[in-house]
């Protein structure tokens, strides 16, 4: 400072008077002595000492304030202002000239100034530009009680500073709470505290009343809600006290709840809100002058920022809306949490100002000693993004270090790194380092608002919409202007201002809404004189003083900008444009619609709703961004917007996590692909796409085009000359593997290797290659062939290849070849040898000469038979190996049969066999020949088995027959009309000579005549059509049928599976017929003997069918005895036997039973029937041997059972199932007595010949 200068300032220093009213000043010499002495003193002094103003005084006093100013910091602008005026008109000074202040857009100041009032925040934005403070000998800190992040970050910053600065004092003044943290906060090197001075305040005696809602010694009493208990605690006091009564809520809604309660019931008492949002007016009826008793609801606003006159009473719910960070979703929550005891306190005490009070606390004294002694600094509730960038711009280093009064949580400090790392602020690589500020960050740091604010400001340069987000962030910046009345009465108001505000609304976005309204204010603003905006702000429901100060932000935002460089555009811009510029910094605040479950969900899996006067509740955008997320009852979003995602990839590229996965081959494309996706904090951005591999990973992209396109041949690649030459190379060594049995197969590995070598690095996908080969074939066009020695270089065939003539590629057959193909695949089923065999001379071929195989095979063949041998016989033969080499030579393959001359070379040897001891369909795939039948090239049927492929070439050739028909088909005759019908007729088909069996055939009302396939068919078939043919001829049969039926007949039927006795006496009838068929030789095939067997029919019919009837009935006598039997037992350890006797007797006894065993068979059932009654008599007293004698015959069932399922019913299996009946007589009712014998080693036996037939 100039020497004239300062000896102006010192000749400056008025004459200082006190005023002896003030409770401070009765101890102004300690505090002179303390300031003097100490760089730091902490002054605590209640509300009315006179603190405020007289400090600033004493430092004056003392000769502080004439080198450099006293500056004295206030958390509120109202506050600096009053008392810069209260200071200058103690000391005969005007306000601007030795006493002044600075607020936001407000300096008051000049070179005269020795006492400069001001926010915190000014003295903050001071720092850097002047990191010593420099302007100042004294800095007054008041009001430090209330720990706000402003206040806090000064502490910390100041008790740096006086280490640096030994001539600056520090004043610390508060309410008298938690002085001591002051005090050791500023400690000297020593480890001393600061000095503390505490300065009592002018205020009465408070009674402190408990009156809960509830009962807490009487849980099942009523609890009062919120409303009835403060209209309870209001009758006491208007009856006890004078004045005006102070009742302290949480929030807006709960103040306008309570108010509409006490209307209704408090009588002529008047109900007044009081909450920040209220217009200038509304809010200054609190201090209008008034008859009558009032009641003022007011938020935390009346404990100190306002001072409410006329209360003598204050009624306390205890609770409030406290700001808190949420560190999980990175939401700034407004709940409500029980206040602290200091809180609890300065709210009781607001009504003991003006004489003694009563105050009554809506809770009881053990909640009280229950809650924090003092509310939580602000720096632990809080996203300290503001702090840390300020930090960084300031160079102070890592915040965790930064010497807070309460340090906040590391956690909390790095959520506010996190958030600027969002903004792109801070570089995380260079945290700690002056590098971590990034350029951007930088001018983040220079603009005075929210850090989230200020990046889209800055954004909005790159879209060309500076204009129009100066104007929304700075209106974001403060409180909303717009009015919505609440409260007792508002109705008609709110729904008023509700329409006026809809004018300015756009309904596509809250953001643009302020854009319209703007331009609604500035234009009103033009028109209308001072005065008339006012009355219009009024009249329409808009805050002058919030519109006004949303023009101050906006000016100084645009001179900021202006400084800056960015450009405001003269064009309006899109709104797409303006929205992407505003994501910037919302991109924690996005969110898409979960239609399922109705809300939106959001980054860190946040879930959320829109808040109520969003302008697009009703529509749900499907992705939006919010301004703010606030969590009261519910996460709610508040002045949103829609998005586009892809918005994203852009504003958030920082941010997002990008995951590839899943590569693969577009053949169509002609390039390696993969799935690439994001997610912002957990929300996935940007879904599944599919994007080119080369840009993410260009050599997994080259390695994927050489193995798919040049090693696959999954590309267009057929119009390359390369491509056909190797497809030949590649099928020559693929052929001789098959021929050698040996995998000489050229892998994918060195297909991979040898393109690799061959193509430059750049060439990563079809395109690329295209254009690469365009010009590098011009000189080398043989550059992508390969050999065949290329290859196989480095395997055992390097060298060349033996033993291809043990590998013929023809089979001499007569004076003809048939073509030899090998395959080298034992998964396949033409694994081996392949022999073509021509259609025409399929039929005079024989397997047995192929059996010898190829030379190169015939060693293992013969091991391998000589294994298939029995133990005994194989035995004398061990080693096999050098068994089978030296047979080897003795064999003769154009000689006897193989298996013969085997068996001989084997007998030689001291074994003992045969030929059919060797089990040749045992052995491998490869050692058994396979066989094509081909016509001119094209192959019709292939398999091991050449009698099948011969039965298959003769089917085609019948169904070409049958397909074509033959005169002796006909169908619907009731009498013989074939003449004679031959057994065997012949045609030509398929180049084969094919026969076909005709015969009669039932078509149920009539008969026919068709071909058949083989003479087993004939037969069955012809014996069914001349049953038919019969008996369409048959005599009327009443009278046999009539005397049959007596009432046990009728009962037996009606208990047997017939239905009815009608089916029980056709089934007689069709058992009758075919006895006389039998008798007569079998079926006719003329009309002379069809018509004798039809007069035969005629006269023994009745007789037979008599006959056969009593057998029946006989039968089903017994079975239904034997079923009444079953039926009564229960004992669960005959349970087993039961079910056997029960299968046995439906296997006896069904519908059409006697026609299907015949006349012969039906005395045979019914002595099976009366084996099983005597069987089941003797049960009880021999469960054991009747369950082991069970077994035995289930497991002979169970292996005759396979053998009918798997080579149907052949003549052999009927009557191994008869003998089968006969074992179970025999095991378990020897005494009825067997038609033959039989044993369970015989039926085993017969078994087993089977299977191996």
């Amino acid at each position: 400072m100039r020497r004239d200068l300062l000896e102006q300032r010192r000749a400056s220093v008025p004459e200082i008077a006190y005023t002896d009213q003030l409770p401070i000043i009765e101890r102004r010499q300690e505090h002179l002595d303390t300031i003097r002495d100490h760089q730091v003193v902490v002054i605590a002094g209640e509300t009315g000492s006179g603190k405020s103003t007289q400090i600033p005084k004493f430092c004056l006093e003392l000769g502080r304030g004439v080198g450099a100013m006293i500056g004295h910091t206030q958390p509120r602008r109202i506050a600096a202002r009053s008392i810069a005026a209260r200071v200058a008109d103690e000391l005969g000074t005007e306000v601007g000239d030795l006493v002044g202040y600075a607020v936001r857009f407000t300096d008051e100041v000049s070179d005269r100034t020795l006492v400069k009032a001001m926010t915190d925040g000014i003295l903050l934005a001071e720092l850097q530009r002047d990191p010593d403070l420099r302007r100042y000998d004294t800095i007054i800190i008041d009001e430090a009680h209330e720990r706000t992040l402003n206040i806090d970050f000064l502490l910390g910053y100041l008790r740096r500073l006086v280490e640096r600065r030994d001539d600056l004092h520090v004043i610390i003044t508060s309410a008298t709470i938690d002085t001591e943290k002051f005090a050791a906060h500023f400690a000297d090197a020593t480890g001393t505290p600061a000095p503390v001075i505490e300065v009592s305040g002018r205020t009465h005696p408070v009674e402190v009343r408990y009156q809960p809602l509830g009962n807490p010694d009487d849980p099942d009493a009523p609890v009062l809600d919120i409303p009835e208990g403060i209209e309870r605690a209001a009758h006491a006091l208007l009856r006890e006290t004078p004045g005006d009564i102070l009742c302290f809520l949480p929030g807006e809604r709960e103040i306008r709840e309570a108010q509409e309660h006490l209307a209704k019931n408090m009588g002529e008492v008047q109900i007044l809100p009081l909450y920040a949002r209220l217009s200038p007016a509304e809010q200054q009826r609190i201090f209008q002058s008034h008859t009558g008793r009032r009641i003022v609801l007011s938020t935390n606003v009346a404990e100190t920022s306002l001072t409410v006159p006329g209360i003598h009473a204050v009624i306390d719910t205890g609770t409030a809306r406290i700001s808190r960070f949420n560190r999980r979703t990175k939401v700034q929550r407004l709940p409500i949490e029980p206040i602290s005891q200091a809180s609890a306190d300065q709210r009781s005490g607001r009504c003991g100002r003006l004489g003694p009070g009563v105050a009554i606390r809506l809770y009881d004294k053990p909640g009280f000693l229950d809650r924090p002694e003092f509310t939580e600094p602000e720096v632990h509730r809080t996203n300290l993004a503001s702090v840390v960038l300020r930090m960084a711009s300031l160079g102070l280093g890592d915040a965790e270090s930064f010497p807070f009064v309460d340090p906040p949580e590391a956690r909390a400090i790095r959520d506010g790194v996190t958030l600027l790392e969002e903004l792109d602020a801070i570089d995380p690589r260079y945290a700690g380092t002056d590098r971590w500020l990034t350029e951007l960050g930088a001018e983040l740091a220079a603009i005075p608002v929210d850090p989230k604010l200020a990046r889209m400001l800055l954004e909005a340069q790159d879209h060309g919409c500076v204009t129009e987000v100066a104007i929304i962030v700075a209106g974001l910046s403060v409180q909303d202007p717009r009015i919505r009345p609440a409260g007792v009465g508002s109705g008609a108001a709110a729904e008023r201002a509700a329409q006026l505000h809809a004018r300015y609304t756009d309904e596509n976005s809250d953001f643009m809404s302020w854009l319209q309204l703007w331009s609604h204010a500035k234009a009103e603003r033009n028109e209308r004189s001072g005065n008339g905006f006012r009355t219009m702000c009024r009249n329409e429901y808009l805050h002058f003083l919030r519109i006004r100060e949303w023009e101050d932000v906006h000016r100084q935002l645009r001179d900021i900008a202006t400084d800056l460089g960015l450009r405001f555009n003269q064009e309006p811009a899109a709104p797409d444009a303006v929205h992407q510029a505003l994501l910037s910094g919302l991109l924690a605040q996005v969110g898409f619609y979960n239609s399922e479950k109705q809300v939106y969900r959001g980054t860190r899996n946040a879930r959320f709703v829109l808040a109520g006067g969003s302008a697009l509740k009703k529509r749900t955008p499907t992705w939006i961004m919010a301004a703010e997320l606030v969590e009261t009852n519910q996460l709610r979003a508040r002045m949103v917007a829609p998005i586009n995602p892809q918005w994203l990839e852009r504003s958030a590229s920082h941010l997002l996590r990008w995951e590839h996965s899943d590569p693969w081959w577009n053949e169509d494309r002609g390039a390696a692909m993969c799935d690439e996706r994001a997610s912002l904090y957990g929300l996935p951005a940007i879904p599944n796409r599919q994007v080119n591999l080369q840009r993410i990973d260009p050599t997994l992209a080259r390695d994927l085009f050489i193995r798919h396109a040049l090693v696959e041949n999954r590309w267009d690649g057929n119009r390359y000359a390369f491509v056909a030459h190797n497809e030949v190379v590649l099928a020559e060594i693929e052929a001789l593997g098959d021929r050698l049995r040996r995998d000489i197969t050229v892998d994918e590995h060195t297909l991979e290797k040898a393109f690799d070598q061959r193509i430059p690095e750049h060439v990563v996908s079809v395109r690329h290659f295209t254009t690469w080969w365009k010009k590098h074939s011009r000189d080398n066009p043989d550059a992508l062939d390969l050999s065949v020695d290329e290859l196989l270089r480095g395997s055992d065939f390097a060298g060349g290849v033996d033993g291809l003539d043990a590998c013929p590629d023809e089979w001499p057959w007569g004076d003809r070849t048939f073509r030899i193909d090998y395959t080298f695949d034992p998964a396949a089923p033409d694994d081996g040898i392949t022999i073509d065999v021509p259609l025409d001379v399929i039929a005079r071929v024989e397997e047995v000469p192929f059996r010898w195989l190829v030379p190169a095979l015939r060693k293992e063949l013969i091991v391998e038979l000589l294994r298939t041998l029995p133990k005994a016989a194989r035995r004398p033969l061990v080693p096999i190996t050098e068994t089978a080499e030296e047979i080897l030579p003795t064999l003769d393959p154009t000689g006897a049969p193989l298996l013969d001359q085997l068996a001989t070379a084997v007998n030689q040897r001291g074994s003992e066999t045969t030929a059919r001891a060797f089990r040749p369909n045992s052995l491998a795939t490869h050692l058994r020949p396979h066989f094509r039948i081909v016509d001119q090239g094209v192959v019709l049927a292939e398999d091991d088995d050449l009698s099948v492929l011969k039965r298959h070439v003769s089917e085609q050739a019948r169904a070409i027959v049958d397909e074509g028909g033959h005169p002796l088909e006909s169908t619907g005759a009731t009498a013989w009309a074939f003449g004679t019908l031959p057994t065997r007729v012949t045609a030509e088909g398929h180049g084969q000579t094919v026969a076909s069996f005709p015969a009669v055939v039932d078509e149920g009302a009539t008969v026919g005549v068709r071909l058949f396939a083989s003479a087993e068919e004939q037969a069955d078939t012809m014996w069914l059509g001349t049953r038919r043919l019969l008996s369409l001829h048959r005599p009327p049969l009443g009278n046999v049928l009539r005397p049959l039926l007596s009432d046990d007949v009728k009962f037996a039927i009606i208990r047997s599976p017939y239905d009815g006795p009608q089916a029980w006496f056709e089934d007689c009838v069709s058992a009758a017929l075919d006895q006389i068929i039998v008798e007569a030789g079998g079926p006719a095939w003329n009309e002379r003997d069809h018509s004798a067997l039809v007069t035969r029919m005629r006269n023994e019919l009745p007789g037979q069918i008599r006959t056969i009837a009593w057998t029946a009935t006989e039968v089903l006598d017994a079975s239904a005895d034997l079923t009444r039997r079953l039926d009564r037992i229960e004992a669960e350890a005959l349970l087993p036997a039961v079910a056997d006797l029960t299968a046995q007797r439906d296997q006896l006894v069904y519908d059409g039973f006697i026609a299907a065993v015949g006349v012969d068979r039906l005395a045979d059932i019914a002595r099976y029937l009366r084996a099983s009654r005597f069987r089941l008599e003797r049960l009880v007293d021999a469960v054991s041997k009747d369950r082991d004698r069970m077994r035995s015959v289930q497991t002979l069932e169970a292996g005759h059972a396979a053998l009918v399922d798997e080579r149907g019913l052949t003549v052999e299996l009927e009557e191994l199932a008869w003998d089968l009946q006969e074992l179970r007589v025999g095991l378990f009712a020897q005494s009825v007595g067997v038609r033959r014998q039989v044993s369970v080693k015989r039926i085993r036996g017969a078994l087993e010949a089977i299977r191996r037939s």
